[in-house]
C-alpha cells in the first residue's frame, strides 16, 4: 500500500505514530536524518534517498509526491520479481544483479514513464516485448 500525503512538519510524527510500522522513503534534505531518527523510534523502517536518485523520476507533473509514488511502485515490482526469479523480465534481472536496488527502482520508474509517454504520444496500445532466448 502506498500512502501519498503532504504533511506539514508539525504533523509528520503524529501521522506516523498512528500507522503500524512500515517502510518510509524520504528524500535527503536538511532535516531528513532528524526525521528518520524520529520515525525509527516509532518502529518504522526508513530509507533516505539522495535527490539525484529521486529527481529523474518524472510522472506527469513533476513533484516529490509523483517521484515517491513512481519509485515505490518500481520497488514493489522489484520485490515481486525477486520472488519469481524475474522469469518474465530478464532486463530487470540484469539491472538488479548489477546495480543497487534504489538505482534499479529509479531506472525502472524512468523506463515506465518513457513507455507511458510514448504510448500517450502515439495513441498506440501496449504490446508486451517478446523474450528472445540466447
Amino acid at each position: 500500500m502506498v500512502i501519498r500525503r503532504q504533511l506539514r512538519r508539525r504533523n509528520v510524527v503524529p501521522f506516523f505514530r498512528k500507522l503500524s510500522p512500515c517502510l518510509v522513503g524520504v528524500e535527503a534534505c536538511a532535516t531528513s536524518h532528524h526525521r528518520a531518527h524520529e520515525l525509527l523510534a516509532l518502529g518504522h523502517r526508513v530509507r533516505i534517498m539522495t535527490a539525484n536518485y529521486v529527481k529523474p523520476c518524472v510522472k506527469r507533473n513533476k513533484n516529490d509526491a509523483a517521484d515517491a509514488e513512481a519509485i515505490a511502485g518500481a520497488m514493489s515490482v522489484i520485490r515481486h520479481g525477486r520472488k519469481t526469479n524475474f522469469e518474465k523480465n530478464p532486463w530487470l534481472a540484469d539491472l538488479v544483479r548489477c546495480k543497487p536496488s534504489k538505482v534499479a527502482a529509479v531506472a525502472l520508474a524512468n523506463k515506465n514513464a518513457r513507455t507511458a509517454w510514448a504510448l500517450l504520444a502515439t495513441g498506440e496500445t501496449y504490446r508486451q516485448p517478446e523474450l528472445v532466448m540466447a
